[in-house]
């Protein structure tokens, strides 16, 4: 279990950013709104960011 005082480290937060980002790209073709789509990815991306990085 990771330790209160642990930083996400920049890899991780990276990879999670870029797959919320992607997903919002398909969100965005998806819903014909490229901006809300990526809004909504890089909200996504940061919470699992968060949640992978302990």
């Amino acid at each position: 279990m990771p330790r209160s005082d642990d930083r996400p480290d920049g890899e991780t937060v990276g990879a999670g950013i870029a797959v919320g980002a992607g997903i919002g790209l398909l969100l965005g073709v998806v819903m014909d709104d490229p901006a809300l789509g990526l809004s909504i990815g890089l909200a996504i991306g940061i919470v699992a960011a968060a949640f992978l990085s302990g």
